[in-house]
């Protein structure tokens, strides 16, 4: 199975490499299915394989709205059980190597303790966690970045919220969380776990009766379960956002709830969310050109900061076409913006 690459070039420049046998691998691509171009996607590449003599090439689409459906891949309860726990140990790691990177002895470790539990925890996904494993091993990845040697040194706290893609992947932001941490910041961001209840919590308006049921269901199992990763991490000692359905009530005002396109509501809640236990500084990051992320995701800037005094809100979009100088030029803009010391 080939990597997902969102650049079409990409997977052409791949399957040309010599190190995959076109006819015996495939392009899985992952779908939410919202009011996209990436809802296209499949279909443009499918375009392009075959103009470029991939027609053996197996195409696979992920998702679970039913679209382009012959190419989808169906998905199992053993596969649910697992992103979950992926989803769940990953928001854990995330939190524990973004708050403890630019605090650490040794430079470096943090990030070591981040791929060793990665590896470790990729080889027990060979069978579907139970609910008990799952939090006992977010119970121990606490422990271990809690117990890293630091230095009490001065940092910055920011925040990163945004569109799913460039807010989590260092591809999508250009490593976004290392040039922070480098730069002496403390990273806050929500997690998979918020985006994935999100993507629940509105999907419950949307499509037919059985399937808002089941989104009700597996809402209520994973909120469970957010609720406990939220403790494990906050008694250790580490800052998240509250779980999402209390962080929702309590966005009531700040974030547009009827929004539910693309990153709709969650990008002004997380921000909000932020603000509210202290975290002054805001980055709000989004691709260039995506059209809904900008009505309802940068739409949504300027109304916020007027209703968030004292906290500071700048808009970096990610394009191939941008120098790398110049999105680091609006980076600097809020890290080199004198403010009162945040938390």
């Amino acid at each position: 199975m080939l990597p997902r690459h969102i650049d079409r070039g990409e997977i052409l420049r791949a399957l040309g490499s010599g190190r995959y046998d076109p006819a015996r691998c495939g392009v899985l691509v992952g779908q939410v299915g919202d009011e996209c171009r990436g809802s296209c996607l499949i279909r443009l590449l499918r375009r392009a394989l075959d103009r470029a003599g991939y027609q053996a090439t197996a195409l696979v689409s992920l998702n679970i709205r039913g679209i382009d459906r012959p190419d989808r891949l169906a998905l199992h309860p053993a596969m649910v059980g697992k992103a979950l726990a992926a989803a769940v140990w990953g928001d854990a790691l995330a939190v524990g190597r973004d708050q403890t990177r630019p605090l650490e002895a040794r430079p470096g470790a943090a990030l070591a303790l981040w791929n060793k539990w990665v590896d470790e925890l990729g080889a027990q996904m060979a069978h579907v966690p139970s609910r008990r494993e799952i939090l006992r091993r977010c119970e121990e990845i606490t422990d271990s970045f809690r117990r890293l040697d630091t230095i009490d040194r001065p940092v910055q706290d920011v925040a990163v919220v945004g569109e799913i893609y460039t807010k989590n992947c260092r591809l999508g932001n250009w490593g976004l969380r290392d040039y922070l941490a480098q730069n002496g910041c403390r990273v806050y961001a929500g997690g998979l776990t918020w985006q994935s209840l999100y993507f629940m919590d509105t999907r419950t308006l949307k499509g037919p009766a059985a399937h808002r049921a089941a989104y009700r269901a597996v809402r209520c199992a994973a909120s469970a379960l957010q609720q406990d990763l939220v403790d494990i991490l906050r008694a250790g000692g580490f800052r998240t956002l509250p779980p999402l359905p209390r962080l929702k009530a309590e966005s009531e005002g700040l974030a547009p709830l009827n929004v539910t396109v693309a990153d709709g509501w969650l990008i002004a809640a997380e921000a909000a969310g932020w603000a509210r236990q202290g975290c002054r500084k805001i980055l709000c990051v989004q691709p260039f050109a995506c059209l809904p992320g900008h009505i309802f995701g940068k739409g949504q800037y300027a109304a916020l900061q007027r209703k968030l005094p004292g906290v500071r809100l700048v808009s970096v979009d990610y394009d191939a076409s941008t120098g790398e100088g110049t999105v680091q030029s609006r980076v600097r803009m809020l890290l080199d913006e004198s403010m009162e010391p945040s938390f």
